[in-house]
């Protein structure tokens, strides 16, 4: 077979404008007008009460980013944007986060590595056939070595950065979550920023008593089912149960203990993304296999009893003759072919001995790291099992789990008087039209767009500082603060898209 080559890089044309030379001039001359008569407001903080920030929520609040938690992603998180212009302009204090030993990433116990806490992503540029190398840190720098080490070097708190990456709606409310003892139940970054071992994430926001709160969480509570495939080994939160079990009472158990805890507490709630929007499920092509004439004829071959099974299942009226039709597997030389994959919602002909394959269409959407195993002859000899991908009425689930997670969202923050990031709009503009900010075009693309960074699934820096400027906004809304009027949004520019993997200290 030939090499698969679906991810190409190219500089990105962001506009054109199809004027004359003299009409060009008139229009800059007149943008040079309108600007000159653009008065900035003078900052007023409003009602807003900045001088003790908390941030509570999982990797995306952590800063997390290429698969990682490190120093410079830490530092470049949302909250500590958001602090940095509390802090000049407002009444904000200081910010603490539990900064990472290094920019490798990665976690020890002991001095060995904890199992899928690996080193940082990095991009190597591109390999001969034109596709994106982006590999562990220590692939392209040997002397990138993990050195946080949750037994050996702790930080020491109270923090005001609570992200937790990983986290689930209910792990803020669950205790011992940062108990080393309980690992592998327990959780590595808490573990190494919990004020006592069965202390809880809220507890430990709480005892702060902060003026000014943002709570981001609830997206691991559908974002686990969908990195899965939804194959059902870490299934959705369920919207109904007690607080711990369900998510409605779960959030509600999460605000009304820091409203009822804080007096006069302020904050702003985000909600969550439409995680099928992100590049880790947007990146592989449902067609990315190219063929020749004689590889074609081969794996048509060997389908080849499969498919006259599908008709003897028709002709039997096991099945209609439409199914069949959607089942039946055939290749063709040349580019755009599509994949085989195993499909559960198929009707079951286990007694025929035929499998639920079908080949991928349009509406189905792949897992990134499938991308490396096509040309090893997955979705084409090997059968794409559950994990590979989320079909239509997975994506269906996800969706529906998401809309009923963020109504209970928006009406928590309108109860009690918070400001709202709707993080689920701002995903899908950056998925369809793209964002611009600060003379930047923004899109959801993987490693081209400029927004998320090389895991496909977690902003970069300058995704972070957009989503800081969104909440920005947000808070002029609410609170009276004019961020936005004033010029004090952050330019996005100034932020990193990735960093090199010479950047280890």
């Amino acid at each position: 077979m030939k090499n698969i080559k679906y991810i190409v890089l190219s500089l990105l044309t962001f506009g054109f404008i199809s004027c004359e030379y003299d009409e060009l001039d008139e229009l800059r001359e007149a943008n040079s007008d309108i600007e000159e008569s653009v008065v900035l407001e003078e900052f007023t903080p409003g009602s807003a009460d900045f001088s003790k920030y908390v941030a509570l929520g999982n990797s995306l609040t952590a800063g997390f980013a290429d698969g990682a938690l490190y120093k410079v992603s830490q530092e470049n998180s949302t909250p500590a944007i958001l602090a940095q212009q509390f802090a000049a302009l407002a009444n904000g204090g200081s910010f603490a986060q539990p900064l990472m030993n290094d920019n490798v990433g990665g976690l020890l116990a002991a001095g060995n590595q904890l199992p899928g806490f690996g080193p940082r992503l990095a991009y190597g540029g591109l390999d001969d056939n034109g596709n994106p190398i982006i590999v562990p840190v220590n692939n392209l720098n040997p002397g990138a070595t993990i050195t946080t080490d949750i037994v050996l070097n702790n930080p020491t708190g109270p923090f005001n950065n609570l992200g937790v990456p990983g986290a689930k709606s209910f792990h803020l409310l669950a205790p011992g979550y940062g108990n080393i003892a309980a690992l592998p139940n327990a959780n590595p970054y808490f573990v190494r920023m919990a004020s006592s071992p069965n202390t809880t994430v809220i507890a430990d926001a709480i005892a702060q008593q902060p003026s000014f709160i943002s709570l981001w969480i609830g997206n691991n509570d559908v974002l686990g089912y969908a990195l899965s495939g939804g194959d059902g080994s870490n299934p959705i939160t369920p919207m109904i149960g007690a607080p711990g079990v369900g998510f409605e009472q779960t959030y509600q158990a999460l605000v009304g203990s820091l409203v009822g805890n804080i007096p006069n507490v302020q904050g702003i709630l985000g909600n969550i993304p439409n995680v099928t929007a992100i590049p880790h499920f947007t990146t592989v092509p449902y067609n990315p296999i190219p063929l020749d004439a004689a590889s074609a004829g081969a794996l048509n071959q060997a389908y080849a009893a499969y498919n006259g099974g599908l008709q003897v299942a028709a002709q039997n009226n096991l099945i209609t003759a439409e199914e069949a039709e959607e089942r039946t597997i055939a290749f063709t030389e040349g580019e755009g072919n599509t994949m085989v994959l195993i499909d559960e919602n198929l009707t079951n002909l286990s007694a025929l001995g035929l499998p639920n394959y079908r080949q991928s269409t349009e509406d189905d959407l792949f897992v990134l790291p499938l991308s490396s195993l096509i040309p090893q002859g997955y979705g084409t000899q090997i059968q794409l099992e559950d994990r590979w991908v989320l079909t239509p009425e997975e994506q269906a689930e996800i969706a529906e789990a998401t809309n009923q997670f963020n109504q209970v969202i928006s009406a928590v923050a309108t109860a009690n008087g918070f400001a709202l990031l709707d993080a689920n709009t701002l995903l899908d503009q950056l998925a369809t039209t793209g964002m611009e900010s600060n003379g930047l075009i923004l899109t959801s693309s993987l490693v081209t767009g400029g927004a998320f960074s090389l895991d496909g699934v977690h902003p970069n820096s300058r995704g972070y500082a957009l989503i800081a400027n969104e909440m920005l906004k947000e808070i002029d809304e609410t609170y009276g603060t004019n961020f936005e009027a004033s010029g004090n949004l952050v330019d996005v520019s100034t932020y990193n898209t990735n960093y090199s993997p010479t950047l280890l200290q």
